[in-house]
């Protein structure tokens, strides 16, 4: 698959369906990617400090070297482009390679969502022509569904941006519905470190300034946390409804249906129909289409539709293709304003 004729009849296939080639620079800041992903990220980047003490890193992204083209381009309007290079990230994995062949494509700054949402899966599909395979999966989720569900759920606003942010982090997501279900709305590590600064702190004079605050405001703020009042007293509930959200999986065509029996069984004021979702058919090529509620963990950015596709190819599975939509990537990356953007890499 890494032969250079495969990538360029990738290439071609791409530039066919409207597509402008760009050049992207392999060394970018390094906070970007910080920023973005969290501290805990920088272990898997390779990070140098240049003459000047900018920390830059290669890339272990192409998405967000694009985007922020774009952004420090001050570009407006539609684009359709396609890029190729490599992405470099340390993994846990020793097996895993640390450089990985990509060829991306995006569309960024379009106001037809659903369309280039089609329009990206169709070119994902297109491309495969190139590959021999005997079978596949396309799986695609909607992080977008997850957030209204969110949104109608009886907890406090905080819990809902909390289980939004960190959906993605599927470990910690997890422990944060622990605490939903046990009605913690604090990390009780966390509590148990505060108890002991508690302790101590009650010893000193509370007139005394600590990093501009006094110690009895310290105090104050220690037990509210300590007796944890920020409650909500239906946890097990809400947690429930989303565990058997997450499992909701099946063929395409039957996602919506799915979606809204669950939705009415639980009295909750949804309904998704399936423009959600830019495929209708089970089966397309030698690709079985299914629908899986808890896809799209895998990037922090993912605001809408994500895709996967896997193929069997010599009797060994692969990630080929991955891909979705992120509207907000752009914004957080310094833009005053949200522009739309969806986009897929494909693995060589």
């Amino acid at each position: 698959m890494k032969s250079k004729n495969l990538s360029e009849k990738i290439l071609k296939s791409v530039k066919s369906k409207g597509f402008k080639y760009i050049e992207l620079p392999s060394v970018i800041e390094a906070n970007h990617i910080v920023q973005r992903s969290g501290e805990n990220f920088r272990k898997f980047i390779f990070s140098f400090t240049d003459q000047n003490g900018n920390e830059l890193c290669l890339r272990p992204d192409l998405t967000i070297v694009s985007c922020l083209r774009y952004l420090e381009n001050n570009l407006k309007g539609k684009e359709k482009i396609f890029y190729s290079g490599q992405a470099y990230r340390k993994s846990q994995n020793k097996k895993d390679s640390i450089i990985r062949n990509q060829i991306g494509f995006e569309i960024i700054g379009s106001k037809d969502e659903k369309n280039d949402d089609k329009e990206i899966i169709n070119t994902s599909l297109k491309s495969l022509q190139s590959l021999k395979y005997s079978s596949g999966i396309l799986t695609i989720g909607n992080v977008e569904i997850f957030n209204l569900l969110l949104s109608k759920l009886d907890i406090p606003k905080r819990w809902r941006l909390r289980l939004s942010r960190h959906f993605w982090r599927e470990s910690y997501f997890n422990d944060l519905l622990k605490r939903l279900e046990t009605n913690s709305d604090v990390d009780p590590t966390i509590v148990e470190v505060d108890k002991k600064r508690y302790i101590q702190m009650l010893k000193q004079d509370q007139s005394t300034v600590i990093a501009g605050r006094s110690v009895g405001e310290i105090l104050k703020r220690f037990n509210d946390k300590i007796k944890d009042p920020r409650r909500t007293n239906k946890g097990q509930r809400v947690s429930k409804i989303i565990k058997e959200f997450l499992n909701i999986k099946c063929p395409i065509s039957q996602a919506a249906k799915k979606l809204n029996e669950f939705f009415k069984k639980y009295k909750i004021n949804l309904v998704v129909d399936q423009k959600y979702f830019p495929i209708s058919n089970n089966k397309v090529s030698k690709l079985n289409v299914i629908f899986s509620a808890s896809f799209g963990r895998q990037l922090e950015y993912y605001t809408g539709m994500v895709f996967r596709i896997d193929i069997k190819s010599n009797s060994k599975n692969k990630n080929i293709i991955s891909g979705g939509r992120y509207d907000k990537l752009i914004l957080d990356l310094g833009s005053t304003k949200p522009v739309a953007a969806v986009g897929a890499a494909l693995n060589l």
